[in-house]
C-alpha cells in the first residue's frame, strides 16, 4: 500500500428503530459520504429480565424472535437512510447484549461513533442513565449526539 493511501475510516452507528436513531444513520452516511468511511449499522437486543425468568435464560418460545425484529429493523432503516446509487458501504450488525457496552465494544478502532438521543434528560436521564450519555463518557473515539426532534 503505497505511503499516501491512507484506510479508509469507519463510523459506528447506533441503530434501534426509534426516530433519533434513524436520524443518527442518516448523519452517519452523510459523514461516511464526505469522508470516505464505511458505515457499521449495530443494533443491540437483550431478553427482558420478565421473559428470561430472572436471569435463568430465555424462554424457549422467545428464542428467535428478537434477533428477527432487529434483523428487519436494521435492515428497514438502512434501507430508507441509504440512497441506493450511495457509494458508501453500510454494513448491518445484530448484537446481543447492553446497548452502550456493545455499541462501545463495536466503536473499537473507529473513526466516529454516531448515536440518537430519546431525550431523556434531566432527572429522568440521571435516574435511568443513557445509552448516549454512557458512550459519551466511555468512547475511544470522538461521539456524535444527534438530538430527537423538541430537545433544546
Amino acid at each position: 500500500m503505497p505511503a499516501q493511501e491512507e484506510k479508509a475510516g469507519r463510523i459506528v452507528v447506533g441503530v434501534d428503530g426509534s426516530e433519533p436513531g434513524d436520524a443518527a444513520l442518516r448523519w452517519a452516511v452523510r459523514q461516511a459520504e464526505l469522508t470516505g468511511a464505511s458505515v457499521d449499522a449495530v443494533i443491540v437486543w437483550e431478553y427482558p429480565a420478565a421473559l428470561s425468568g430472572y436471569g435463568m435464560g430465555p424462554i424457549p418460545m422467545y428464542d428467535n424472535d428478537f434477533p428477527v425484529v432487529a434483523e428487519k429493523t436494521v435492515t428497514e432503516a438502512i434501507s430508507k437512510a441509504v440512497d441506493p446509487a450511495s457509494h458508501v458501504q453500510v454494513r448491518a450488525q445484530v448484537v446481543e447484549g447492553g446497548a452502550a457496552l456493545a455499541l462501545l465494544n463495536a466503536a473499537e478502532g473507529a473513526d466516529l461513533l454516531v448515536v440518537g438521543s430519546r431525550g431523556h434528560g434531566g432527572f429522568a436521564g440521571a435516574l435511568l442513565g443513557s445509552v448516549s450519555q454512557h458512550c459519551v463518557h466511555h468512547a475511544r473515539c470522538p461521539v456524535v449526539v444527534i438530538r430527537g426532534h423538541g430537545e433544546g
